[in-house]
C-alpha cells in the first residue's frame, strides 16, 4: 500500500486516475485540488486538501508522508513544475508522475499528423517547457505524454523517449493503468514515456 497525492484532482484526468486507484489499488489517497469543494471523498482512503499548486508551502505540507506524487494540470506547466519540485525537495519525496503531451519531442510520425508535434504547435512549449524542468530535477519521475485522450478502448502501448509515437488517441483509464503501475511497481523510473491505443 502506497501514500499517494493526487494534484489536480478535479480534471478528466485526475478524477479518472483517483477512481481507478481506489478499483483496482490498497493505496491512499490525498487529493489536492483548488476547488476542493467539488470533491466528496471516501473517508477510509481520501483526504482533500484545497491549496494552489504555485504555493510551494501548501504543497509541501500535502506531500508529508507520501511515496508517491501524480499531477495532471494545466496552464503555466513549467511554474507548476517547479514549484511541485521545490515543495517535494521540502517535503523528502521523490517519486513524481507529471502528465505532458504528445509531440513534445517532435516524436509524432507524418503518418499521424506531424502538425501535432511542438515544431509546428506552439501550444506545446509549456509541455516542453515542464519536461525540461522535471528531467533536470534529481527527482524519480516518469513524463507520461498520451496521445489524445477518450472514453474508448483501454489498450494501449507504451514508447520511450526518442522512440516515434505509435498512436493518435488513448483512453483516460489506460493512463490511469500506467500512472497504478509507475507507482506502485515502480516502473518507468527516470523516464518519459508516450502512451497510446495500438493503431
Amino acid at each position: 500500500m502506497k501514500n499517494v497525492l493526487i494534484i489536480g484532482a478535479t480534471g478528466s484526468i485526475g478524477s479518472t486516475t483517483r477512481d481507478y486507484f481506489l478499483e483496482n489499488s490498497k493505496d491512499q489517497l490525498t487529493l489536492f485540488a483548488r476547488h476542493a469543494g467539488r470533491l466528496n471523498a471516501d473517508s477510509k482512503r481520501e483526504t482533500i486538501v484545497q491549496g494552489d499548486v504555485t504555493n510551494s508551502e501548501q504543497l509541501a505540507q500535502a506531500m508529508q508522508g507520501q511515496d508517491a506524487v501524480f499531477a495532471a494540470l494545466s496552464g503555466n506547466l513549467s511554474g507548476m513544475a517547479e514549484s511541485i519540485i521545490k515543495a517535494m525537495h521540502q517535503a523528502q519525496v521523490k517519486r513524481l508522475i507529471f502528465i505532458t503531451s504528445m509531440g513534445i519531442y517532435n516524436e509524432i510520425p507524418a503518418s499521424l499528423g506531424g502538425g501535432g508535434n511542438v515544431a509546428s504547435n506552439p501550444m506545446l512549449r509549456g509541455y516542453r517547457a515542464a519536461a525540461d524542468v522535471i528531467e533536470a530535477s534529481d527527482l524519480d519521475y516518469t513524463i507520461v505524454r498520451p496521445g489524445w485522450f477518450d472514453n474508448g478502448s483501454d489498450d494501449y502501448e507504451v514508447t520511450q523517449k526518442g522512440e516515434p509515437f505509435g498512436g493518435h488517441d488513448v483512453s483516460r483509464r489506460a493512463i490511469a493503468d500506467l500512472v497504478l503501475h509507475a507507482v506502485d511497481d515502480h516502473d518507468y523510473v527516470k523516464a518519459s514515456v508516450g502512451i497510446n491505443r495500438p493503431e
